[in-house]
């Protein structure tokens, strides 16, 4: 391994590709995204047919409690280690790729593609690691996805892991010099999804990218940025694919429990194909995600809401402001001097103590049209939250541990990372 990346949690890795495939065919999006939209993955289904392709190889989350889940993760094993058997991929040993992503809107994201050191990623809330969940780990997500990977021969990657560069150091370099690189895939993405397409980086280039990673976490990076020079430092925040990762590191833990310690370091589970991307990324957008509460009575919610925070009052003012909507009438209550650094955690603290004590249910939501139309009907009350500013992203998780659950998407599903890579993990 490359000397420079033995102190980073992020390394070169021998990643797999398929050689010879219809690329368009091959790549699918993440498998937790359109899990209420059964045509979509029909539409996928429709486009690949018979030919090689990831779908066959990860279980979409829509699934996930179908009752023969445990035959669809047999049928998952099964083809990996078929394709592996039959040549489907050409592996790159060692290698970093550099990864041009053109959305839905026509910007260009910009991404590395490598491994991660699960020994340096911790999803407990406070923790100092250098590699940190954004938002709380929901521990009932765990075990069924941990069925799905425990016996995969191989992995696939949708885990997106953001770096604070505000002065574009470590992947941006890599824009203007990928004509020195070796080109290894340029494709339109089914359903949608943009384009796509992928660099080997030189030994030249990795090796800035490993000067680059190690600067961005120095005491002086740190105080420069947030104004902690003696805090745990935090080079790279979960940004999507919190659970799939947990879930990563549930399974590489299972096995420490079974492996002589000296053997650690060479479990290939013990790592983690990830790719990472700038927060301070063009093409990257956060949208709020809203609240929209069910089987309520919406004044008697409002009531709570400002009784739980003296001095909360309707209208506009200093502090957290949430606009709400219900039956007929809509406004907005300010929480003057939060405790909490975001808005939606001054508003999921309240909505998770009162669903406890008076019941109801919570639907969470993106876009504030359905918020508004959904929480209009009897019975419901809509909470819409403003969008969380990227840069509060690495200040916030310092600063309070996670963010509270479904606090931002990264723009829209057909946007999110599609499976394309692979690496073993046995």
């Amino acid at each position: 391994m490359n000397q420079k990346f033995e102190a980073l949690p992020f390394r070169p890795a021998d990643i797999l590709l398929p050689q010879g495939a219809d690329m368009t065919k091959w790549a699918v999006v993440a498998c937790d995204q359109f899990t209420s939209q059964p045509e979509y993955w029909q539409g996928v289904e429709e486009t690949v047919g018979d030919a090689p392709s990831a779908l066959r190889l990860i279980l979409p989350e829509a699934k996930l409690n179908d009752p023969d889940v445990d035959g669809h993760i047999a049928d998952i094993n099964a083809a990996m280690q078929q394709y592996l058997d039959e040549g489907v991929f050409q592996a790159y040993p060692d290698a970093l790729f550099y990864i041009e992503r053109t959305q839905s809107d026509g910007r260009v994201r910009h991404g590395l593609i490598g491994m991660i050191d699960l020994e340096q990623y911790d999803f407990t809330p406070g923790s100092g690691a250098l590699i940190r969940a954004t938002e709380g780990t929901v521990l009932s997500r765990i075990p069924p996805r941990v069925r799905v990977r425990q016996n995969a021969p191989i992995e696939l990657p949708h885990v997106m892991l953001l770096i604070d560069d505000p002065d574009r150091t470590v992947i941006e370099p890599l824009t203007a010099a990928s004509g020195e690189m070796e080109e290894l895939y340029d494709f339109d993405l089914q359903q949608g999804g943009g384009h796509l397409r992928g660099w080997k980086l030189t030994a030249e280039q990795m090796d800035a990218v490993a000067d680059a990673l190690t600067a961005l976490c120095t005491p002086e990076a740190m105080e420069r940025k947030y104004g902690l020079k003696d805090a745990a430092p935090l080079l790279f925040a979960v940004g999507d694919g919190n659970h799939s990762l947990a879930t990563a590191k549930q399974c590489y833990e299972n096995l420490k429990q079974v492996t002589p310690e000296d053997q650690w370091a060479s479990l290939p589970a013990r790592y983690a194909l990830v790719e990472v991307v700038n927060n301070h990324d063009d093409a990257l957008q956060f949208e709020p995600i809203h609240r929209v509460l069910f089987n309520v009575e919406p004044e008697q919610v409002l009531e709570a809401f400002k009784a739980c925070y003296p001095g909360a009052h309707e209208g506009t003012g200093e502090g957290h402001a949430i606009a709400y909507t219900y039956a007929g009438r809509s406004g907005v209550i300010t929480v003057p001097q939060p405790k909490m650094q975001l808005a939606v955690g001054t508003l999921q603290a309240f909505l998770d103590a009162y669903l406890q004590e008076h019941g109801g249910e919570v639907d969470y939501i993106h876009g504030d049209e359905v918020t508004d139309e959904l929480g209009s009907k009897p019975g419901n009350i809509g909470f819409k939250l403003p969008a969380m500013g990227k840069e509060q992203l690495f200040k916030t998780v310092m600063a309070d541990g996670v963010l509270p659950r479904k606090t931002f998407s990264m723009g829209h599903a057909q946007d999110k990372r599609y499976y394309v890579e692979a690496r073993k993990i046995q």
